[in-house]
């Protein structure tokens, strides 16, 4: 039997694009915590550090669609690395103002400039998509993409707090800044495998967020986000409740690699059910699994049920990722992506806050509450906008076949 993961890198510059896109997209994850970690050992302010840390998510979620829609008009090769040079001079500026204490505003600002950071995750979809499309190795491709995000949200926290608290406090963000940094260049430098430049035409004036379709998937993905987040900050405080905090790493690995699992296995798979079905499938599935964190007792228990939650998380991702490809004109595909994985972001970071206070107010159970909410606003998301995704998919699978 084949291997089609092999096969995907059959394709000249496939391996040198994924593997530099790793090292350019590790950076996402480490800096939000990274931040954190070092300011609260510099300043002794956790609600500072927080606060900084927050600019830079909202500040790259709002800026991060823009700039890949600038990639779309004029290409990854002509606006990554000055976007990438504006977010690393502001990382670096941040790290000296924190360590040399300099004004809080100060963090604040070159936080919100560092939100330049383009979103990697995307580039790489975007040449998957310029080497397979309509073909069904693009669906292998993006269960790949979606196992290494959970591996780069696995590793780059945990790497970049333990460089933070071990090494010197400004070491987890610099070494995000070097990742981001070499790896961009590195990946900008794949010419190769550049994703084409559609003529402005194809392009239209409006940005991909006003289509009502995908303001459904990144709905979608906001809520399925919302349930990581709370089971990164859950985790934590129900380990502490069990009487044992380092043992919430193992909770939250367990949901990664019932991801990942998941993921590689479903990127095996034939596509025989239409996407908008799946979609449906894959949170449903996602909202059931949520309802056994509500019984949980103890950490091995919490485990498989995380583990078991995990397993409907990449698939859905990757259906809604197959979706954006489907209705995105081409001259637009980088953007749409990036705003599926904004959504995705934002619901991390709300889904930790929300959690969070659940938490402090009703303890474990009032967070993983914020969980079963989530799952059912994600299928509420995906049947609201079912018919519509399947008139699209349609729509472009006929033209698809005119044009063949």
């Amino acid at each position: 039997m084949t291997n089609p993961y092999r096969e995907l890198f059959s394709a000249p510059g496939s391996l040198a694009f994924s593997i530099t896109g790793f090292i350019a997209r590790m950076p996402v994850s480490m800096t939000g915590i990274g931040i954190i970690a070092m300011l609260s050992q510099l300043r002794g302010d956790y609600g500072l550090a927080g606060a900084v840390s927050a600019a830079f998510t909202l500040s790259m979620a709002l800026i991060g669609p823009r700039v890949s829609r600038v990639v779309d008009r004029r290409g990854q090769g002509k606006v990554l690395l000055p976007a990438t040079g504006i977010s690393v001079a502001a990382l670096g500026a941040l790290l000296l103002c924190a360590h040399y204490s300099a004004p809080a505003w100060t963090l604040f600002v070159f936080a919100v400039l560092a939100g330049f950071m383009p979103s990697m995750a995307a580039m790489v979809r975007a040449r998957w998509s310029e080497l397979y499309r309509d073909s069904p190795r693009l669906h292998t491709a993006f269960s790949l993409e979606s196992v290494i995000d959970e591996l780069t949200f696995v590793v780059g926290p945990a790497l970049s707090v333990a460089l933070c608290t071990a090494v010197f406090p400004e070491a987890g963000p610099l070494l995000a800044v070097i990742f981001l940094a070499s790896g961009v260049a590195l990946f900008v430098a794949q010419r190769d495998t550049e994703p084409a430049v559609r003529p402005p035409s194809e392009a239209g004036g409006r940005s991909v967020i006003s289509d009502g379709a995908i303001i459904g998937l990144v709905l979608t993905l906001m809520a399925g986000g919302v349930i990581v987040g709370t089971v990164d900050v859950v985790s934590v405080a129900f380990a502490e409740v069990q009487g044992g905090t380092a043992a919430a790493g193992i909770v939250v690995s367990a949901y990664a690699l019932g991801s990942g699992a998941a993921g590689l296995l479903f990127g095996m798979l034939r596509q025989a059910i239409p996407l908008p079905r799946l979609l449906l499938m894959g949170t449903a599935g996602t909202a059931l699994t949520t309802l056994p964190l509500l019984i949980v007792d103890s950490i091995a228990t919490l485990s498989v049920a995380v583990f078991v939650a995990g397993v409907f998380f990449a698939p859905t991702m990757i259906v809604v990722m197959g979706l954006v490809e489907k209705i995105v004109p081409a001259a637009k595909l980088t953007e749409g992506m990036t705003w599926a994985i904004t959504g995705l972001s934002i619901g991390v970071a709300m889904g930790a806050a929300v959690s969070g206070e659940a938490v402090d107010r009703f303890g474990p159970d009032g967070g993983f509450a914020v969980a079963v909410i989530a799952g059912a606003f994600a299928v509420l998301a995906a049947a609201c906008g079912h018919r519509v995704l399947g008139s699209r998919v349609r729509e472009n699978d006929l033209t698809a076949c005119r044009v063949g």
